[in-house]
């Protein structure tokens, strides 16, 4: 993806946020790796929302929606207004529930593009943190999130000051190694967990994404 198109679609997800309906309310938005960086062309677009949980639940329309097209969780798990007004975007996970993560990814993305999105009821901060000291302990390093990433969206307004640093490409990050081991990584974890973030990107295509639960 270029940049120029990469920023554009960043533009469209916080329009999104801000302008809504979506399936769960939109606490953050961040966006880290290579559009951080300032890379042109980016291998993928990686995108952060921290999500809240629904506030106000409607059952009734979250069953009227179940015998309509067999979802569960409409209502309690994802927003009964967004699904009745965007049918077509309810995606569910194995047991037919509504997914939030997948939705929003509907919501949200092309099918198509090269974008990876994160979606966790934790801050980006404190998940990178989270995961990185899980990782270190298990050794499952492709299961950590590089930490070099910009805030976009938060407390409901988003940050102009961060989007203009992002066209301009003027923000500067460590390597990723480095920035793994100002969090606790010994160098050589750190290495290794780089590696494993670079090989888990490239492996995939279209659009990705995973939902976290802290």
């Amino acid at each position: 993806m270029d940049r120029a198109t990469a920023l554009t679609r960043i533009e469209a997800v916080l329009d999104a946020v801000e302008t809504g309906p979506l399936p769960v309310p939109i606490r953050e938005v961040w966006v880290y790796g290579d559009v951080a960086l300032g890379l042109d062309p980016l291998d993928r677009l990686d995108v952060y929302v921290t999500k809240d949980l629904l506030l106000r639940g409607d059952s009734d329309a979250g069953a009227e929606f179940e015998a309509e097209h067999g979802v569960k969780g409409v209502g309690s798990a994802v927003s009964a207004e967004w699904a009745a007004a965007n049918p077509e975007l309810v995606r569910t996970n194995a047991g037919g529930h509504a997914a939030p993560e997948k939705c929003l990814a509907a919501a949200l993305l092309d099918d198509d593009e090269p974008t990876h999105l994160e979606v966790c009821n934790a801050p980006f901060e404190q998940n990178v943190r989270r995961r990185l000291e899980a990782a270190l302990d298990r050794g499952a390093y492709d299961q950590v999130i590089d930490p070099r990433g910009v805030c976009l969206y938060a407390e409901g307004r988003r940050s102009e000051e961060a989007l203009e640093k992002l066209r301009g490409g003027d923000l500067a990050f460590p390597t990723l190694p480095e920035a793994l081991s100002m969090l606790g990584a010994d160098e050589a974890a750190a290495a290794d967990a780089a590696d494993a973030i670079t090989a888990a990107r490239t492996s995939q295509s279209g659009r990705s994404v995973r939902g976290d639960v802290v």
